[in-house]
């Protein structure tokens, strides 16, 4: 079954908009998209509704809050089991460090990315949050040297 919603070409503009600049207001929506405000306002409440749109969240920059290491942590957890799992994901998402955490395929079965201060901030983690679980088997870990943004979900309209 998808997931998918149906989104017509005003709304698929007003998406454009807004993941290039979140903080558009629904008056330079509507006027670019050219309908009114009201209608403008009504289509962003039912794509956040529908979760088309998930948030507005502000991005900080990890380095300047002194976490200028990030890693990716290759995750192995034994047995895998749902019981073993949800306390596992719920306490990672819960550290401060995590910034991102995918459940995976293959030999690994999660991928974590964390900021931290220093390399010993980095052990420290590991070492405290990680390899002490009894579920952890492994965790690999690889030093992020640059972090690249890649391009919007909604490619620019063609005109």
């Amino acid at each position: 079954m998808s997931d998918s919603v149906a989104l017509d070409p005003v709304d698929l503009q007003i998406l454009r908009l807004l993941q290039n600049d979140a903080r558009t207001t629904y008056r330079e929506l509507a006027a670019e998209v050219g309908v009114a405000a009201s209608t403008c306002l009504d289509r962003v409440a039912r794509l956040r509704r529908s979760g088309v749109i998930l948030g507005d969240q502000l991005r900080l920059d990890p380095a300047k809050l002194g976490r200028g290491l990030q890693a990716l942590l290759l995750v192995q957890v034994r047995p895998h089991r749902r019981e073993l799992i949800g306390p596992f994901v719920d306490r990672i998402r819960s550290l401060p460090e995590s910034r991102a955490l995918f459940h995976l395929t293959g030999p690994d079965d999660y991928l974590v990315q964390v900021a931290v201060a220093d390399a010993a901030d980095l052990q420290r983690l590991v070492l405290d949050e990680f390899t002490s679980r009894r579920e952890v088997a492994r965790v690999d870990t690889r030093l992020i040297f640059q972090q690249w943004e890649c391009g919007p979900l909604l490619p620019p309209a063609a005109n």
